[in-house]
């Protein structure tokens, strides 16, 4: 089964007309979503289960936020079908996205930015999605390479001798995709939601630096 902008919009409407869907046929439809229309690999994630970690290890690192197998990818291009099989293997399994593949990630405290959003759109700037995390960060995607590229690009605008509460994502690492839950914490959400252009080509994190560093800097929250 292959899966559209119009299987999607059906799938949800149908969902609409029966009053509720299963939580896992929600999980399902999300990561068909990511994979089908927005060309990002996924992967299963572990969730919280009260103090301890969904994957069993009582000593683990990251309750609730780390893959429970970084082998077990489900591809970009993925079908609803094959979605929906791969996902059997992890009941209830949260929805992790891999960095550095189809996007790295730009961290900074989430007040920091919305007001970051706010005067990037002013400006007329490329954005690519943005997701807020229930630690109160701000994930913004960029194109791939740009945490190779941070302390460079950081040089070349000046910023490379502040105290900057900014980070940035790549390989190897995995964010949480909204609506899965964190830690325990709650939901991610999106500040800036996917579309069809921004996600599969996310901006140059060099066009979005100079605002992103200059908001952190002068954010009381930084």
């Amino acid at each position: 089964m292959g899966f559209t902008i119009g299987g999607i919009r059906e799938m949800r409407s149908g969902s609409r007309r029966r009053g509720r869907t299963s939580g896992r046929a929600s999980a399902c439809t999300a990561v068909a979503e990511f994979t089908g229309l927005w060309g990002w690999d996924v992967v299963p994630g572990a969730r919280a289960a009260g103090p301890h970690c969904s994957c069993g290890k009582a000593d683990c690192p990251a309750p609730g936020a780390h893959p429970l197998d970084p082998a077990a990818v489900v591809p970009a291009g993925a079908t609803l079908d094959e979605v929906t099989d791969a996902w059997s293997r992890f009941p209830g399994a949260s929805v992790l996205l891999p960095v550095g593949r189809a996007f790295d990630i730009i961290d900074v405290p989430e007040p920091a930015g919305r007001r970051a959003l706010i005067r990037l759109e002013r400006m007329g700037l490329p954005l690519g999605p943005v997701i807020a995390t229930p630690e109160g960060r701000a994930h913004f995607f960029v194109a791939p390479g740009a945490a190779a590229q941070l302390p460079t690009l950081l040089y070349r605008t000046g910023w490379d001798d502040a105290t900057l509460d900014l980070h940035a994502l790549g390989p190897g690492a995995h964010i949480t995709a909204p609506p899965s839950d964190r830690s325990g914490l709650g939901p991610a959400t999106w500040l800036r939601a996917p579309s069809l252009d921004t996600a599969t080509q996310p901006p140059q994190a060099r066009l979005l630096l100079g605002t992103l560093a200059y908001v952190a800097h002068r954010s009381p929250w930084a």
